[in-house]
């Protein structure tokens, strides 16, 4: 068993790594840019929202309830369509410095539970690579695992989810050569 005091180096740098890397991945390398697509006619659209006040949180369209979805009134809107799930924001840029800051705590809280995981799991001085098998499925499960519920219950599209996942294997890797590479010897 490690300590997770001793851990606290692996912690910081490979959340700071995997921030780093997801910077990267999605602001200078072009495969997440389809991820989103613009909205036809996308100024109609915001101008009839517009004087609805929308609050931001996530809404479901067409709204009912689940006693409902087989009347024929429900069916009737789901075959007219359109049929979706939306976010709504708060009014104005987004607040990049904000987001980051909780991307780089996330990352923080899954280097602590890795480490944690890992030093109950493993003794000092074992060997890289069982560190890193460890590590790197606990963090492989962390960072990517959680996203295949976007495309299964949020209609996430497929190649945009199959994406995330591949970032959280990437992430996941990343963490366990840190750990790896910082374990106590």
């Amino acid at each position: 068993m490690v300590f997770l005091t001793a851990l606290w180096l692996p912690i910081l740098l490979s959340a700071v790594i995997v921030f780093i890397a997801s910077s990267i991945m999605h602001t200078v390398l072009p495969y997440h840019r389809s991820d989103y697509r613009q909205l036809p006619e996308e100024d109609k659209l915001l101008a009839a929202l517009r004087p609805a006040g929308l609050k931001p949180g996530q809404y479901v369209f067409p709204y009912c309830l689940p006693k409902e979805m087989k009347s024929p009134a429900a069916i009737e809107k789901y075959n007219q369509g359109p049929v979706g799930t939306m976010t709504i924001f708060r009014n104005g840029p987004p607040v990049m410095p904000k987001f980051l800051a909780q991307w780089f705590a996330y990352c923080l809280v899954i280097a602590f539970f890795v480490a944690y995981l890992t030093g109950r799991t493993l003794p000092a001085g074992v060997h890289y690579l069982a560190v890193f098998r460890v590590a790197g499925t606990a963090g492989f499960l962390a960072y990517g695992l959680g996203h295949l519920s976007n495309g299964i219950w949020k209609g996430q599209p497929w190649p945009a989810t199959i994406k995330e996942v591949v970032d959280g294997l990437i992430y996941g890797l990343l963490t366990a050569c840190i750990f790896g590479w910082l374990w106590p010897r």
